[in-house]
């Protein structure tokens, strides 16, 4: 479908590289909350790997401005770096604040956003690696949609139930943020999913 040009190859390897970086934050996100432990720690970790996510998107508008055709159009393909780096930044900035917050257990609701989440870049990376072919990525795009949508219904109804039972208003400002935050990373996987569908549109 796109022009395989001679510095296409590499575009596309980039974005699967940063796909992957994704991934691996947010199974390192997963695996925090399963084993809700050495918190600070594993916050680091998640912090390293959104340090190289952050290098990944540096070089790809780096050879974005010094690449005269690429394989789409040039706002997308910087729309596109923008959008993964958002879902790596969130996940990082759900698990410092885990740390900073001093969260002591999570809630069941957090778990299952956080496995939302994690399904929800595992559809990204595999949507990545099938740029190439409108029909093997439409799934993956369908299923963040919807991923997104359930995590919308999670997150309303944590929020309300947070209102009811915060024990303090300190509690209440402390999980309506990471609740934020965890919808805003939901949020962002949706993103990606619209701009490379955007991408299929102008390019068929």
């Amino acid at each position: 479908m796109f022009r395989l040009l001679p510095e296409t190859p590499k575009f596309f390897e980039l974005f699967e590289r940063q796909s992957a970086t994704v991934l691996e934050g947010a199974r390192a996100l997963r695996e925090l909350a399963e084993n809700f432990d050495h918190v600070e720690e594993k916050a680091r970790h998640i912090k390293v790997l959104e340090t190289q996510g952050d290098q990944i998107t540096h070089d790809v508008i780096d050879r974005l401005n010094r690449t005269f055709i690429t394989p789409f159009d040039r706002e997308d393909i910087h729309a596109l770096a923008s959008a993964l780096d958002n879902v790596l930044d969130n996940i990082e900035g759900v698990a410092s604040r885990f740390a900073l917050f001093k969260v002591e257990r999570l809630t069941p609701e957090t778990r299952e956003l956080i496995q939302i989440i994690e399904k929800g870049c595992v559809a990204i990376h595999e949507a990545v690696k099938s740029l190439r072919d409108r029909k093997r990525v439409q799934p993956f795009l369908v299923e963040i949609n919807k991923l997104e949508n359930d995590a919308d219904l999670i997150s309303r109804d944590m929020t309300a139930k947070l209102f009811e039972t915060a024990a303090d208003f300190r509690e209440l400002i402390k999980w309506k943020e990471l609740y934020g935050r965890l919808e805003a990373t939901t949020d962002d996987c949706e993103d990606v999913a619209n701009i490379i569908e955007g991408i299929f549109v102008k390019n068929t």
